[in-house]
């Protein structure tokens, strides 16, 4: 049996043909050209006729790739604006100091990467003298995301500049001290140099391009003109297989940000091996992009070339470097003129008749070293077209080779990522390469000196020059002592103080409406960002679209479908509420680049991103460190929370583990509130403690609710116990003097399965049992550990969780809808007997109750449980356990 070759239909034999004559005298004029001149002219003559058609508006689809050429011509690129000797020794004395830096790291076995920033130097170089604005001017300047591995090229420069010393340097990856330098951008490490942790690669281009969304958020809210503020992501072609770094392609493109330019370091190289070993990164690439919507500009070959594409009559050439495969190409960068005329040229007689006139030189320049990335004139043009390109980003694609200028024991080869050091006679060469004054006297193999040509130097006074001219250093972070907000309005925290009586809401619904009324508020109502993926009318927040609007750059063209009802969907070019469809990671973006505002722009703004708690730690932990890493500040709403709140969604929604992941990263306050007046007690403290007077790098995570339940009024004195974790919130009554007594500590809501234990206990056994409040068992745990610390300096403090738990009699047993881990972070500083109950292993589908009996924290298995303890210390009876087990069903 034969099988049809199946091809991709292109939607016209689904259109009348008017004139189909026509149509067959261009199919015969093509066939004609591939006959007479082959089928690259005729591919050709498709390709300009398609370029003709797009410079008069006739619409087509765009072609997704172009050949392996440059996008800007020798011929076309714009006069260079600066002193390219003078840049090339600023590049030289930073390509030096970035070497010497890691290898002398290396007496220590600290690591680092020196092949990267070789590869992309003129890369930065170009930016720093010509494009990158600083903050000196309107507050905000350029947002740089610098690729990880090129960090030591950043200090190298900072140390020309005189922002660092050789101390400095000399402290590469040896922080313990206090004036060390993190390994990568670090803005907790190192905050007012770096703005954006970019290593843990995939999230630097996610956030590149939700910060430029949220500079244009920003901009059409009137909060502040960024218009001239424009985001530069530097990126390896290998770091392009991350999910998140093509994740929100369509959003930019769909957008039109061209406030954005990525700048992708093609060395061909991932960290082992090639990119894309039998296949072209640079194309797959440029494909992608295009089909989002980007602009693309390739830089891949320096001038070199330019006499071997005025040789390529036929397009030999241009077919060639088509066809080999990147891993291919890695060798030729490796290998002698020999083997590339063999395994190059050789493979076309056209090749082969061109080879006969190029001389070795010439083939060893262009393969070798002959790069768009390393010219300067080349980086220079591309940048100038992305900066000038207006509706839609840009992508430059510029091609290098990974460790240039190191050697050849470094260049181009599999392992240089993994070679932390030169050796003497590596530094020689690469000092003569570079022409650098540095004599032989002082190049001791065992420790290579740093080079500097002065502080009054032609280079350092260039370099300053250029950075005052376009405002001042750059990567800098800048805090506004200015930043404060004014105190928030204390009616909507009253509101939710007084209780609701007989109605029954939810913690979540509490929440969204606090926060609603606080967005009403004149002075700081404006700066609230709502952020949601999607599912916003779960949470309840529907009554905040025709209010205060979905943000959306084109504002709405279309009429919506339920535009004549109250709580219609609203979009607007003022919009204030970030909805961004099914996606955390990029929700998650929104939250960082909102969350750092007040750094990056100088406007603290408060974000609070609702979820649903198991998509939140669960899927974007790694953004959540990242926020940390930025110092971010704002509110994490865990939403729909607890392994058996969530009746009917089983297993992939059950969250019992947020709180535990939540736990292990120190910039977190979390809190699992009961009630509604807890809300808003933690939600004002955050408030104060973020965008007070004397503001903190935190960030808040709460845990909210969807089950209804009465929210009592708040009870006298019980803030300072909100907000420190731990409060007593109904003390129990003794049916008899001599009654038994234990201690229930609850969170969230397990204290409406508490309270109801509390009756049984005190009805049915004569057990009396006080309830306690716990709204955060990570800070009671953060405290203590504090404490401890104290101590061992010999200071005398002693933990809250032992000062409230002081005298309380009986044993302590611990609930709540989450791991047993999570309440068992306060159990070594419980003086009393401790226990905990809690929802370990898998979620699953039913009802609230009877999901609640499976996991043995329902108000019966809490009474049985307390009573086994109470039968462990000899208090009551073992066989009331029996008694108590039976009775219930259990």
């Amino acid at each position: 049996m034969t099988h049809a070759v199946s091809k991709q239909s292109s939607g016209l034999d689904q259109l009348p043909d008017r004139d189909p004559e026509e149509t067959a005298e261009w199919a015969s004029s093509l066939d004609a050209v591939a006959k007479a001149a082959g089928p690259f002219r005729a591919a050709y003559l498709l390709r300009r006729t398609l370029e003709h058609a797009d410079s008069n508006g006739i619409a087509l689809p765009k072609l997704l790739e172009t050949d392996c050429v440059n996008t800007i011509p020798t011929l076309a690129e714009p006069p260079f604006d600066g002193d390219e000797e003078m840049e090339r020794r600023i590049t030289a004395w930073n390509r030096w100091n970035a070497a010497a830096m890691v290898t002398r790291g290396s007496r220590f076995g600290v690591g680092g990467h020196v092949a990267t920033y070789a590869s992309a130097a003129w890369l930065y170089e170009i930016g720093f003298n010509h494009f990158f604005r600083g903050k000196a001017s309107d507050g905000s300047g350029d947002q740089l995301y610098v690729q990880g591995h090129a960090s030591p090229g950043i200090y190298a420069r900072a140390f020309l500049d005189g922002r660092l010393t050789e101390e400095h340097l000399d402290h590469f990856r040896r922080e313990a001290g206090g004036h060390g330098l993190p390994s990568y951008p670090h803005p907790r490490r190192l905050p007012w140099l770096w703005e954006f942790p970019t290593v843990s690669m995939g999230l630097g281009p996610l956030s590149a391009i939700y910060q430029a969304r949220f500079n244009r958020y920003l901009h059409h809210r009137g909060i502040k003109d960024t218009s001239r503020s424009h985001i530069w992501a530097f990126l390896g072609d290998g770091e392009m297989d991350e999910p998140e770094s093509t994740a929100a392609l369509a959003l930019a493109g769909r957008e039109q940000l061209d406030n954005l330019t990525f700048v992708i370091n093609c060395n061909l190289q991932r960290l082992d091996g090639p990119v894309r070993s039998n296949f072209k990164i640079v194309q797959e690439l440029e494909a992608q992009f295009r089909a989002a919507g980007w602009n693309v500009v390739k830089s891949l070959w320096g001038s070199a070339w330019d006499e071997l594409f005025a040789l390529d009559t036929t397009g030999a050439l241009v077919r060639r470097l088509r066809a080999v495969p990147d891993g291919q190409f890695q060798t030729y960068a490796a290998r002698d003129v020999a083997y590339i005329r063999e395994h190059f040229f050789g493979a076309d007689p056209a090749l082969a008749e061109m080879a006969k006139v190029l001389t070795d030189a010439k083939i060893a320049e262009c393969f070798h070293t002959s790069r768009g990335g390393h010219e300067a004139r080349k980086v220079y043009a591309a940048y100038r077209t992305a900066v000038e390109f207006k509706g839609a980003p840009t992508v430059i694609l510029a091609q290098t080779v990974k460790g240039w200028t190191l050697g050849p024991g470094f260049e181009s080869r599999n392992a240089n990522h993994q070679m932390k050091k030169l050796s003497g006679k590596e530094f020689r060469a690469m000092r003569d390469l570079l022409e650098l004054p540095i004599p032989d006297s002082k190049l001791d193999d065992d420790l290579v000196p740093y080079g500097h040509p002065g502080p009054d130097a032609p280079e350092v006074r260039y370099l300053q020059e250029r950075r005052a001219a376009l405002g001042g250093p750059i990567p800098a972070r800048r805090i506004h002592p200015a930043a404060a907000l004014p105190d928030p309005p204390v009616k909507p925290f009253e509101a939710l103080a007084k209780g609701s009586g007989n109605q029954e809401i939810a913690t979540t619904m509490a929440f969204v409406r606090l926060v609603k009324d606080l967005m009403r508020d004149e002075e700081t109502g404006k700066r609230w960002v709502p952020i949601v993926p999607d599912e916003a009318r779960t949470f309840g927040m529907e009554s905040l679209f025709p209010t205060a609007g979905i943000y959306s750059p084109r504002g709405q063209t279309y009429d919506p479908v339920d535009r004549d009802q109250l709580l219609h969907y609203k979009e607007a070019l003022g919009g204030q509420i970030l909805n961004e469809g099914i996606t955390e990671a990029g929700a998650m973006a929104d939250f960082i680049a909102a969350a750092t505002s007040y750094a990056t722009h100088g406007e603290p703004m408060i974000p609070f991103y609702i979820f649903y708690s198991m998509f939140g730690w669960q899927r974007t932990a790694d953004q959540m460190w990242q926020l940390a890493d930025q110092l971010g500040r704002g509110f994490l709403i865990g939403a729909t929370a607890g392994r058996t709140t969530m009746t009917g969604e089983g297993l992939q929604h059950a969250d019992g583990h947020s709180h535990l992941i939540a736990s292990t990263n120190p910039a977190v306050v979390a809190y699992d509130p009961a009630f509604a007046y807890e809300v808003a007690v933690i939600v004002r403290d955050g408030l104060k403690r973020m965008f007070g007077p004397d503001a903190e790098d935190v960030f808040y995570y709460l845990t909210v609710y969807n089950e209804t339940k009465p929210q009592p009024p708040i009870p006298d004195g019980v803030e300072k116990g909100i907000v420190k974790g731990l409060y007593r919130f109904k003390e129990g009554t003794a049916p008899s003097a001599d009654s038994p007594r234990l201690q229930l500590l609850a969170s969230g809501t397990a204290i409406h399965w508490a309270l109801e234990a509390q009756e049984l206990l005190s009805a049915d056994w004569g057990v009396t049992a006080d309830v306690w409040s716990a709204t955060s068992w990570s800070e009671l745990r953060r405290d203590a550990l504090s404490c401890d610390a104290a101590r061992l300096g010999g200071e005398d403090r002693i933990p809250y969780i032992v000062e409230a738990l002081a005298g309380a009699p009986g044993p302590v047993l611990a609930v709540s809808d989450w791991m047993r881990q999570v309440p068992d972070q306060i159990s070594q500083w419980v003086e009393q007997d401790y226990s905990s109950l809690g929802t370990d292993g898998f979620g699953l589908s039913d009802t609230r109750e009877a999901v609640r009996r499976h996991f043995g924290v329902d108000a019966q298995s809490i009474v049985v449980a307390a009573l086994a303890r109470l039968a462990h210390r000899g208090e009551v009876k073992p066989q009331t356990v029996q008694q108590a087990r039976e009775r219930y069903g259990l």
